[in-house]
Parts: structure tokens; C-alpha cells; sequence
């Protein structure tokens, strides 16, 4: 939207109306939805507990039916001496045990149940013990004995003190009941109430969203005429600052021609009097040789090393030094006309990529004493490989080279395809990046930590440079002394168009 119109935003009232509607209306539906959850809570805990009232008045009248069952059979066996009889006595009894467990259970967590229970448990307690001392007699065919036994015991008065204990734990159960019914309905009119209150707040939002939407719509079509000059100018200002742009690309073009020629010429002499050094070794090499076999008395030590090796590993280090201010020089040029060099997209297996980068520096990782691990199997990218190549070989090497100082350097390469996406990741055990750097170490010339290893500081640059052509981006994760990881995201397929 351009300048000139009405926005909808907070510099104007209409904007504050809307934020204000838009922030009422979600407040609303966050306490909606608060109360809603605590409504729906306290309902189903309130349902919880109705449930478990009744399964205690469940339990407690199987309890009681039990008990008059044992009573019963007791006194029929007592009477008719039927074995009928003392078999429903056993079965109640067995029935009675487990039953008589779960409603201590079920009534654990309620005092006012606790002292009539531990009566019941007492009273059942004593007239087992009395049933089963008549149910011997009678098997014993002691019959009017048991029968005798049976009225000094008052078996009568047991049951009737049993059945008061029964009808105290009952009407406890149903008091409970009575107000969990309560507390439930109470709940549910809370929720209903929360609910109405919630959707009468949204329509108030909504009509008066609707109101003011309309006004800045009438608002906006009056201003259609100012916008519409605005867009008359609007490609002017694009066309200078598309001219600004290719300007400022156009200097650092040149840019990039003055540094790689003033920096280029010295070392093209630098290599042409390294190229003599390296030709005038091979006739002082051969005098050596000679003055060995004619007058070996006047060819010191010093003087044999001087000329077989030290002179040749001064000339290749030399060579070395020259070639990585070659690559250097050719980074930055690289650097500068990235975005004109044409991607090239293939099948790449990052794996067999990988291996390769690890087999074309194995010496530098051998002298270093680094151990390299490639994970396999890695997905297949359709990328450019030149650039890919630069990348993993920049995130390696430099995963190679900044090595922990007490530990054995180990470098892991993997890759992973996530949604259409190729995260490669390089992770190492080396000293590590300061959280504060991990943004500048991106940056061109900036480096991070101990300046203790060569380096200019455009390594990292390319590959950021290198990852945003290829459709991608680049970042780490690392703290001092823990190592460090770099995530490279590719697109598992690179579209030119985009590129």
C-alpha cells in the first residue's frame, strides 16, 4: 500500500479500532477458553465423583446382600441340616471377601465413612465366627446344640447392628450424592454462562470489526485517485534505483579488476623468479653431486641439505604460498561476479561428492591428524556442482583446521532430506565460535577467535555468497570449546529460474 492511503494501522483511528477489536477479541476467546476448560474440568470431576458415588452404593448394597445371604444359608443349614445350604454359605462368603476389599477402597478417601466401616468390618468379622461355629455343630449333628448356641448368640441383634452401619454408610453415600449433584449442575450452568458471555463479546467484536472495515473501505476508494498518481511515479523511482543499483554493481566490478591486477602483478613475479629458483636448483644439485665424487672433504653437511632439501622445500613452500594468493585473488573475482556466472544443475550423490573433497586434501587432513567420517547412505541433489563443490570443500578444510588443543580432531559429514529440502551438515569437536560471532564470521574479511591459522576471511563469505545462488542458506551452531556444526539447506532441486 502506498503513501497516501489510509493504512490500518496504529498511526490513525481507524488501525487503533481494529487492533482494539482484534485484541478484545482475542482476550475474549482466551478467557472463553480458560473458563471453558475449567467448567469442562470441574464437570467432569463432579461426574467423576457422582460416578463414584454410585459405585460405592453399588458395592456397599452387594455388601449387604451378601451378608443376609451368609445369614441366611446359616440358618436354613441350622434348620435342615441340607448341605444346599452350607453351600451358598461358602459361595457368600467367597463372594463377600473381595467385595468387602473394594468397598473399604472405594470409601478410603472419605473420614466420615471410616469409623462405620471399620464397625462393619468388626461385626462381619464376629458373626463369621459364630455362623461357622453352628455350621460345625450342625455338621457334627449336633443340631440342638448349634440351635441353642445360636439364640445366646443373638444372631438377630448382629445383623440388626450390621444393617444400622449398612443404612449409615448408605445415607452418607447418598448425602454426598445430593451435593455432588449440585456442584455438577452448578458447573454446567458456569459453563453455559462462560460460553453466552464469550459469544456475545465476539459479536460485539465482529459488528464493530465490520463497522469500521466498512468505513476505511469507503475511506480507500476515495483515496484510489491519490494512489493512483503515486503509482505514475512510482516507476520513475524504480527505474533510479535500478540505476543506482547497476552503478554500485558496475564499481564493485571495478572494483574486484583493480585488486586482482594490482595484487596479481607482484606475484606473477613472485612465481617467475620462484620458477628460476626452482630451475637453478637442479645444476646446484648436480655440483653437489660432483664435488661429492671428485673432493668430498670440501661438501659440508649443511651444504649437501641446502641443496638437496632445504632449498627445494623453501621453493615449494613458496610455490604453496604463491598458488593460495592465486586462489585468493580468484575467490574474490569469484566473489564479485557470482551472480553472472550461469548454475549448471545435475545429479550429485553428496556422499561420493564428499568422499571426493576428503580424498582430494587427504594430506592436509593426514598432517593435521584428523579423523574424517562421511555418513552414508546422503540424499541426490539436482544442483550446480562447481559451487556445491566450493562450498564442502571450504566447510571441511576449515573443520579440519581449527582443532581442539586436548583432544583428537573429528570431522562428521552428513545429509538429510526434510520436506523438499537438503540439510547437509558438517560438525566438528574443535575449539569452537563464540555465539557473538556467528553471524560476522559470514561477512567478508571477518574472522572469529585466536588469529592462529592462515586465513584471509573470505572463505565463509563465498559460501554464504554460494549457498544464496544455489536457492539455499547457510548457518552454524557452536559454544567456546565445544565444537562446531555448520548447516548447509539446499532445495533437493535447483530451479534455474530462481537461481
Amino acid at each position: 500500500m502506498q503513501e497516501g492511503s489510509p493504512k490500518p494501522s496504529a498511526d490513525n483511528p481507524i488501525g487503533r479500532i481494529l487492533i482494539a477489536a482484534m485484541v478484545t477479541g482475542f482476550i475474549a476467546l482466551i478467557m472463553a477458553a480458560i473458563a471453558a476448560g475449567y467448567a469442562i474440568r470441574q464437570t467432569n470431576r463432579h461426574g467423576d465423583w457422582v460416578v463414584h458415588t454410585y459405585q460405592v452404593e453399588s458395592v456397599l448394597t452387594e455388601v449387604r446382600r451378601l451378608a443376609e445371604q451368609k445369614e441366611t444359608a446359616r440358618r436354613g443349614y441350622m434348620l435342615a441340616g441340607t448341605p444346599a445350604f452350607l453351600a451358598s454359605f461358602d459361595q457368600a462368603h467367597d463372594q463377600l471377601i473381595p467385595r468387602l476389599a473394594d468397598l473399604k477402597r472405594l470409601t478410603a478417601d472419605n473420614p466420615a465413612q471410616a469409623i462405620p466401616m471399620r464397625a462393619v468390618e468388626r461385626r462381619l468379622a464376629e458373626l463369621d465366627a459364630a455362623q461357622r461355629a453352628t455350621n460345625t455343630l450342625v455338621q457334627d449333628g449336633l443340631g440342638a446344640e448349634a440351635l441353642r448356641h445360636f439364640r445366646a448368640d443373638s444372631g438377630l441383634q448382629r445383623m440388626q447392628k450390621l444393617r444400622v452401619m449398612f443404612n449409615r454408610m448408605g445415607h452418607e453415600e447418598r448425602r454426598l450424592l445430593r451435593l455432588r449433584d449440585g456442584e455438577q449442575t452448578a458447573s454446567r450452568r458456569l459453563f453455559s454462562a462462560v460460553v453466552g458471555v464469550a459469544g456475545l463479546l465476539l459479536v460485539l467484536v465482529a459488528a464493530v470489526s465490520f463497522l469500521t472495515v466498512r468505513r476505511y473501505t469507503r475511506d480507500l476508494t476515495r483515496s484510489r485517485a491519490e494512489l493512483a498518481d503515486l503509482n505514475a511515479t512510482l516507476e520513475e523511482q524504480v527505474k533510479e534505483r535500478t540505476a543506482d543499483l547497476a552503478l554500485a554493481n558496475e564499481e564493485i566490478q571495478r572494483f574486484a579488476y583493480i585488486v586482482s591486477h594490482d595484487l596479481r602483478s607482484p606475484l606473477v613475479n613472485v612465481m617467475g623468479f620462484t620458477a628460476e629458483l626452482s630451475a637453478a636448483t637442479q645444476p646446484l644439485a648436480a655440483l653437489i653431486d660432483r664435488a661429492e665424487a671428485e673432493a668430498p672433504q670440501i661438501v659440508t653437511e649443511e651444504a649437501r641439505l641446502a641443496a638437496r632439501e632445504d632449498l627445494p622445500e623453501a621453493i615449494g613452500f613458496i610455490r604453496t604460498s604463491t598458488a593460495k594468493m592465486d586462489r585468493l585473488i580468484n575467490a574474490i573475482l569469484k566473489l564479485s561476479r557470482e551472480g553472472r556466472r550461469v548454475l549448471a544443475p545435475e545429479m550429485i550423490a553428496l556422499d561420493q561428492l564428499a568422499e571426493q573433497i576428503t580424498d582430494s586434501i587427504r594430506h592436509v587432513i593426514d598432517d593435521r591428524g584428523v579423523t574424517v567420517t562421511i555418513a552414508r547412505p546422503m540424499p541426490v541433489v539436482v544442483s550446480d556442482r562447481i559451487a556445491l563443490e566450493q562450498i564442502l570443500s571450504n566447510l571441511i578444510e576449515n573443520a579440519t583446521k581449527y582443532r581442539h588443543p586436548t583432544r583428537p580432531a573429528e570431522v562428521h559429514v552428513s545429509a538429510e532430506e526434510t520436506r523438499g529440502r537438503v540439510i547437509v551438515v558438517v560438525r566438528d569437536n574443535g575449539r569452537g565460535i563464540d555465539p557473538r560471532d556467528h553471524q560476522r564470521i559470514f561477512d567478508l574479511f571477518r574472522r572469529s577467535g585466536q588469529q592462529d591459522q592462515p586465513g584471509e576471511g573470505i572463505g565463509l563469505a563465498h559460501v554464504r555468497a554460494l549457498a544464496y545462488r544455489l536457492g539455499g542458506t547457510i548457518s552454524v551452531e557452536s559454544q567456546l570449546g565445544e565444537g562446531a556444526t555448520f548447516f548447509l539447506s539446499l532445495p533437493a532441486t535447483l530451479s534455474i529460474e530462481s537461481a
